[in-house]
């Protein structure tokens, strides 16, 4: 059944949970660009369908799926036919070791991580939606922490994968000393050649390469990565002129316009939130 009524967003950090960012959103022609987040990313659509390509991995989903992205991976989404309606949460990898260690009783040692994007369990679901709007109705502190809390953890307990260390001594390889590069000075106005001297690779072969590594292109890496270096910005209460400025945007239209599509909220409703 198509979606009825216009796009709609709500976004908020609560403040029960380390002000985690919560969004719940009706995109009927909304299409997220390739994007990626500091935190997990955890969600479930309610109605419609999105499309959405994560690692490279193409896969429609309805009612019932989750997305279970982890942190740095790169995912992009785009509305089915009639649009969807999702929730979504964004919990810090500390919350979620917070989470885990509660669940198990002992000190966490590691990185939890998600072996697959994609899932569906209705029940799940349902948990997830019913604590998912509980918290949107800023419900009492108990109720919130009990129902949200819960799907964490039965989540984790369904569905995480092995525990995962983060490697100490890889080897920088031309694609990784290029995104560090992008990295290090993403608020400069960065161009191709520039960055293909530091990879010691040709100009064409620098965007192939780290296409396949990363999937996504270097231009697009370096907008996302002023993206989420103006989240931090917009956080701290800066305006959205001088955060375009701070993080290399040409002007606030463009940062307005790039902020939007990767995260389906303006960057005044972002700072409000």
């Amino acid at each position: 059944m198509p979606l009825k009524g216009a796009e709609r967003t709500r976004f908020w950090r609560d403040h029960r949970f380390n002000g985690m960012e919560c969004l719940s959103a009706t995109f009927i022609t909304h299409e997220f660009a390739p994007h990626a987040h500091d935190t997990f990313s955890i969600g479930a659509i309610e109605a419609g369908s999105q499309i959405s390509t994560i690692k490279g991995e193409r896969s429609r989903t309805g009612p019932g799926d989750f997305y279970l992205i982890n942190p740095d991976e790169v995912h992009d989404g785009h509305p089915g036919a009639d649009g969807y309606r999702y929730r979504m949460i964004y919990p810090s990898v500390e919350l979620f070791v917070e989470v885990l260690e509660d669940v198990t009783g002992r000190p966490f040692r590691g990185t939890p991580c998600f072996s697959r994007q994609w899932l569906t369990d209705p029940e799940l679901a349902g948990a997830f939606h019913r604590a998912h709007r509980t918290l949107e109705g800023k419900a009492g502190a108990l109720e919130a922490d009990e129902g949200l809390f819960s799907f964490l953890a039965t989540l984790f307990q369904r569905h995480g994968s092995a525990i995962i260390v983060p490697v100490r001594s890889r080897e920088s390889s031309a694609v990784h000393r290029a995104r560090d590069y992008l990295i290090e000075n993403y608020a400069r106005d960065i161009g191709l050649d520039e960055l293909a001297k530091v990879a010691g690779l040709s100009r064409a072969h620098l965007i192939r390469a780290f296409r396949k590594e990363f999937h996504i292109t270097p231009h697009a890496f370096l907008t996302d990565k002023r993206v989420r270096e103006a989240r931090g910005l917009l956080r701290l209460g800066w305006s959205a002129a001088d955060t375009a400025y701070q993080c290399g945007f040409a002007d606030q239209a463009h940062f307005t316009r790039h902020f939007k599509a990767r995260t389906g909220v303006t960057p005044g409703a972002f700072r409000a939130g």
